[in-house]
C-alpha cells in the first residue's frame, strides 16, 4: 500500500467522532448517513418555531458525488464496526466483514506483509494515508484512499478507517478543473443566479463587459443591471427556465454600460443547474455583447432592402413612355420604403417635349442658376399636414400636384438644378420632418428637374448610403423620364405632321354639309396613319376620300401624307374612282419598292444599312374614293380594301353600302369595282376607320352593329351625331387612331341649274350667248354678264369647230357660278401661246385671262369644258 504521513491530521476522538458509525454518543445507533436518511437532531435541542433545524438542509450534499466508507478495526486488529456505506462500497455485507482480518480480506496477497506491518504500527498510535487497490460491489477492481486513525483515547487501542473512492474523486477534480477554465477563460461571459434569481457567481469576460469587477455584482438582480423593462424581461424568463427546466436561446436585451458609449445589445441562453437528485440548483446564463453583430445585420439588412429597391425600380419605372407616368412609378417605388414623402418636380418644357431651357451642359462653365419654371408632376404622401406636400420647407414656393414653381437662386434647390449634385439641406421648420434629400435628375448630362425625398420625425436621417441609393434609383427614373420626354417630341411632331396633312376644320363641299373627326391613339410613342379629305371637283363635285396606312410611327405618318397628296394629284385629272385607286395602287408600291440598291457581298454577306432596310418595307393602305354630284345627287365609290360606307337615309335604318372590297393598296394585281347610288335628299354618308369600331374588347361585327345603332338618333345635328358616335362607342380606349367623317346631303336647288341642248350649228352660238345672258338676269347676276358673254361664245365656238355632235349648255349657281359646254369630241382643249401672225388660238388665253378658273374633264361620251366666276 502507498502511505503518505498525516499532516497536520485533527487528533481522533474516538469513534464519537466519525458519522456513519454505530455507537455514536451524539447520534441514535439507526441515523443513516446524510444523503440517505432523514437529518439528525442534537438532543435536548429546542428549535424556534418556523427556523430551520439544526442539521437540516437542502437535498443533496457531497456524498451524492463521491463515494465513502467508514469502519472500524479493533485492538485485536479485526474488523469491529462496518456500515453501510462500506457495505455498498466494498461489497461485503456487515455480517461477513465484522470480526473479520482486513489484510486478508481486502489486500491482495502480495501485500501482505506490508499491510500488517502498517495496521500494527496504526493500532500503535501512528495515522497513515494512503492508497490501496481494491474490488467493488460489481468485482470491478477500483483504487481506494485510505485514512487510518488511532483511537489512542479509549481504554482499549483501535482505528477508524475512511476510505474514498478516488476514481471518483480524480474525476471530480477533473470536472471542477475544466469548469474552472471554461468559466475564467471564455471570451463570452458567463453567470450563475440561484434559485432566488441573485447573481452567485460571474466570469471577468461579463464582469468587464458590465464596467465591473466580478465581486461587484455577487448578490445582485437584474433589476440592479438593466432598464426597468428589460430587467422584467430576464427575469420573467429566469423564472420560466427555473421553474419548466426549458432552455432560452438567444434573448435579446439592451441596457447602458458606464465603460461605453451608447446602447449595448446583449444576446443570453439560459439553462437550469440540477443536482444529482434532479432538484432545481439556479440558472446559468452565457451572455455575448451582440451590439456590433447587430449593427452588422442591420447594414446587411439595409443593403438587401437597397438591393430589393433597385430591382423593384428595374422592374417597376419605365412600364410606360409617359413622363407623368414615369414620375409617379418613382415615387410608386421608394414612398413608403425608402421616404415617408416625395414629390417630382421636372421643368415645364419637358412636358411639351421641348429642350431643357439651359444654357449648357453638365461641365461646362456656364449653366441656369437652377430658378426656371419647373411643374411638379408627382406628390406621394404617408404623412399629412406636412408642408413639403404643397412646397418644401418654410420660405420656398408652395405648389400642389399639377402647379408650377421657381425655386429661389440661393435655394438648395436651386443650388441643386445648377450643380448637378445631391443636397441635404438643414432640417427646416416643419415639425413633421426630420431630414430631407434633394436629387436632381440628370440624363444625358442635362438636368430635367429634381426629386425630393423627405422623411419623418421617428425615421433615420438620410446618410451617406442613403444619397447614393437614392442617386442610383433616381438617376434610373432620369433615364426613362429623359427617354419618355424624347418619344413625346417625336410623337408631338409626327402628330403635327400628321395634322396638318388633314383638312382643317370641317371642309366645305358642294350640296353637302361635312362634320369630320380625328381622334390619336393614347400611344404617346407613335401616331398611325388614318387620314381623311375632301377635294372640291369641278362641276359642283366633291370627292370624299379616308384611308389607313397600316403600320404606326412617323413613317406611317408620312407614308399617310404620300398618298394624301397623290390623291388630290390624281382627283384633279378628273379620273374615275376604280382609276384613281389603281394608280394608288401603284404609287403605294413604288413607295415599298424592293428595288433600294445594297451595299457590296462581303463574306458576311450584304452591308445594308437600317435607312435601306426601312425603305423597302412594305407600304400597305386600305381607303374609300367617292365622288359625288352635287346636281344629280349621285355618288361612285371604290373600295380598296377598307371598311364599306354607312349610310342613313331619311325613313329607313342605316345601313352599310355593299361596296365591293378590293384588295389594299399595295397589293397590286386585281382591279378595283365601282358603285353607283342616287342619295336621298337629307341622308347622311359616313366614312370612318377601323379604331371606331374595333378594339381588343370587341369583335368588329359588334361594333359595326353599335355604329349603326347610335346612327339611330335622327334628331341631332351633323355635329352633334359625330359626338354622339365617339361617345356611344366610346373609342377612347386608345388602342388606335380613329378617323370619322360624316357627310349630309342637301339637294341642289332647282333655280340654280340651267340646261340646255343646241344643235351643232353656227347660229346656236348667238343661241347660247342669248340663254346663258337672259339667265343671269333672271337672277340678279348682271355684273357677269358681259364676261359670261363672251367666254360663253368662245367654248360654244370651239365645240363647234374641234368637238362634234350635239352641245349642251349648262349653268350652275352655289358659291360661285360655272358654266359647262358638253360635246361627244374627246378631243381635249389645249392651250398654248399664239404667234403675232397667227388668225386663231387665241380664244383659251381669253377664257384663262378672264375666268377664275378653267378646265376640261372627259365625260363616257365626250368631254366638258367648264369655267367659274366668282359672285
Amino acid at each position: 500500500m502507498n502511505s503518505t504521513p498525516a499532516r497536520n491530521a485533527p487528533s481522533s476522538s474516538g469513534h464519537a467522532a466519525v458519522p456513519g458509525q454505530a455507537g455514536s454518543p451524539d447520534l441514535p445507533a439507526a441515523a443513516a448517513p446524510p444523503g440517505h436518511g432523514p437529518a439528525g437532531t442534537v438532543r435536548g435541542a429546542h428549535p424556534e418555531a418556523g427556523a430551520r433545524p439544526w442539521g437540516a438542509g437542502d437535498p443533496g450534499s457531497i456524498y451524492d458525488y463521491i463515494r465513502v466508507a467508514t469502519f472500524a478495526i479493533g485492538p485485536d486488529g479485526r474488523i469491529s464496526q462496518w456500515s453501510e456505506r462500506a457495505a455498498e462500497f466494498f461489497g461485503v455485507p456487515a455480517v461477513e466483514a465484522v470480526g473479520a482480518d482486513p489484510i486478508t480480506t481486502f489486500v491482495p496477497r502480495e501485500l501482505w506483509q506490508r499491510g500488517r506491518a502498517r495496521l500494527e504500527r496504526t493500532l500503535a498510535g501512528e495515522e497513515w494515508v494512503g492508497t490501496t487497490p481494491y474490488r467493488d460491489a460489481g468485482g470491478g477492481e477500483g483504487l481506494a484512499e485510505l485514512y487510518l486513525m488511532p483511537d489512542s483515547a479509549l481504554p482499549t487501542a483501535g482505528a477508524t478507517c475512511l476510505a474514498v473512492d478516488l476514481g471518483r474523486l480524480r474525476r471530480i477534480e477533473t470536472d471542477l478543473a475544466a469548469s474552472e477554465a471554461v468559466f475564467g477563460q471564455t471570451p463570452t461571459g458567463f453567470v450563475l443566479f440561484d434559485d432566488r434569481l441573485r447573481l452567485q457567481r460571474v466570469n471577468d469576460a461579463f464582469a468587464s463587459g458590465m464596467g465591473l469587477v466580478p465581486t461587484d455584482l455577487e448578490g445582485l438582480t437584474p433589476h440592479d443591471l438593466f432598464p426597468s423593462s428589460e430587467a422584467d424581461r430576464l427575469t420573467a424568463a429566469l423564472r420560466k427556465v427555473l421553474a419548466t427546466g426549458e432552455p432560452v436561446f438567444d434573448l435579446r436585451f439592451h441596457g447602458v454600460v458606464p465603460t461605453r458609449e451608447g446602447n449595448r445589445l446583449w444576446a443570453v441562453s439560459l439553462y437550469r443547474l440540477s443536482g444529482t437528485a434532479g432538484q432545481p440548483m439556479g440558472v446559468a446564463g452565457q451572455v455575448s455583447d451582440v451590439t456590433s453583430r447587430h449593427v452588422a445585420e442591420r447594414e446587411a439588412d439595409g443593403v438587401r432592402r437597397n438591393l430589393a429597391l433597385l430591382n423593384e425600380a428595374s422592374a417597376h419605372i419605365g412600364s410606360t413612355l409617359d413622363l407623368e407616368t414615369t414620375a409617379k412609378e418613382l415615387l410608386d417605388v421608394v414612398v413608403p420604403p425608402f421616404c415617408d414623402l416625395a414629390t417630382v418636380d421636372l421643368y415645364t418644357a419637358l412636358l411639351s417635349g421641348e429642350t431643357v431651357p439651359s444654357a449648357g451642359r453638365l461641365g461646362d462653365t456656364v449653366l441656369t442658376d437652377g430658378s426656371g419654371e419647373l411643374r411638379r408632376v408627382a406628390v406621394s404622401s404617408v404623412i399629412g399636414g406636412a408642408s413639403s406636400v404643397l412646397g418644401s420647407v418654410t420660405g420656398l414656393p408652395i405648389a400642389e400636384a399639377g402647379g408650377t414653381l421657381c425655386y429661389p437662386r440661393r435655394s438648395p434647390h436651386a443650388r441643386a438644378l445648377r450643380t448637378g449634385r445631391s443636397v441635404v439641406p438643414e432640417p427646416g421648420r416643419d415639425p413633421l420632418l426630420r431630414s430631407t434629400l434633394i436629387v436632381p435628375l440628370v440624363a444625358r448630362d442635362q438636368v430635367l428637374g429634381l426629386v425630393q425625398l423627405s422623411r419623418a420625425i421617428g425615421s433615420e436621417p438620410f446618410d451617406a448610403r442613403d444619397v447614393a441609393i437614392a442617386e442610383e434609383l433616381v438617376a434610373r427614373a432620369a433615364v426613362c423620364i429623359d427617354n419618355a420626354r424624347l418619344y413625346r417630341r417625336e410623337h408631338e411632331r409626327a402628330l403635327i405632321l400628321q395634322r396638318s396633312l388633314l383638312p382643317p376644320g370641317n371642309p366645305a363641299a358642294s350640296g353637302l354639309e361635312i362634320a369630320c373627326r380625328y381622334l390619336p391613339s393614347n400611344n404617346n410613342t407613335e401616331v398611325g396613319g388614318d387620314w381623311f379629305d375632301v377635294i372640291p371637283l369641278p362641276g359642283n363635285r366633291t370627292a370624299l376620300v379616308i384611308g389607313d396606312v397600316m403600320g404606326r410611327g412617323l413613317r406611317a405618318a408620312v407614308a399617310m401624307g404620300q398618298l394624301r397628296t397623290a390623291v388630290r394629284t390624281l382627283a384633279m385629272l378628273d379620273l374615275d374612282p376604280a382609276e384613281v385607286l389603281g394608280a394608288l395602287d401603284e404609287i403605294a408600291r413604288g413607295l415599298g419598292d424592293d428595288s433600294v440598291p445594297v451595299g457590296p457581298p462581303t463574306p458576311y454577306g450584304r452591308l445594308t444599312s437600317t435607312a435601306d432596310e426601312e425603305a423597302r418595307e412594305v407600304y400597305l393602305a386600305t381607303c374609300v374614293y367617292a365622288v359625288y354630284d352635287a346636281v344629280t345627287r349621285r355618288c361612285v365609290f371604290a373600295n380598296a380594301g377598307h371598311l364599306p360606307p354607312v349610310l342613313l337615309s331619311p325613313d329607313e335604318p342605316a345601313r352599310m353600302l355593299d361596296v365591293p372590297p378590293g384588295l389594299p393598296l399595295g397589293v397590286g394585281g386585281e382591279p378595283f369595282e365601282e358603285v353607283e347610288l342616287t342619295l336621298p335628299d337629307g341622308a347622311v354618308l359616313g366614312l370612318y376607320t377601323d379604331g371606331l369600331v374595333e378594339s381588343r374588347k370587341h369583335q368588329l361585327d359588334e361594333g359595326l352593329r353599335a355604329f349603326r345603332a347610335a346612327l339611330a338618333d335622327r334628331g341631332k345635328g351633323l355635329e352633334d351625331l359625330c359626338d354622339h358616335v365617339l361617345g356611344e362607342l366610346d373609342p377612347h380606349h386608345g388602342e388606335d387612331d380613329i378617323a370619322l367623317m360624316m357627310a349630309k346631303v342637301h339637294a341642289f336647288p332647282e333655280d340654280a341649274v340651267g340646261n340646255w341642248f343646241l344643235p351643232p350649228e353656227p347660229t346656236s352660238v348667238a343661241k347660247a350667248r342669248e340663254l346663258a345672258c337672259s339667265w343671269l338676269l333672271s337672277r340678279g347676276l348682271e355684273e357677269l354678264v358681259d364676261t359670261t358673254e363672251l367666254l360663253v361664245s368662245e367654248l360654244v365656238t370651239n365645240a363647234l369647230k374641234h368637238g362634234r355632235g350635239e352641245i349642251r349648255l349648262r349653268l350652275l349657281r352655289e358659291r360661285s357660278m360655272v358654266c359647262e359646254v358638253w360635246d361627244d369630241g374627246y378631243a381635249q382643249p389645249r392651250q398654248r401661246r399664239a404667234q403675232e401672225t397667227d388668225e386663231g388660238g387665241r380664244g383659251l388665253q381669253l377664257v384663262s385671262l378672264l375666268a377664275e378658273r378653267w378646265g376640261s374633264r372627259r365625260t363616257p361620251k365626250g368631254k366638258i369644258v367648264w369655267f367659274e366666276l366668282g359672285l
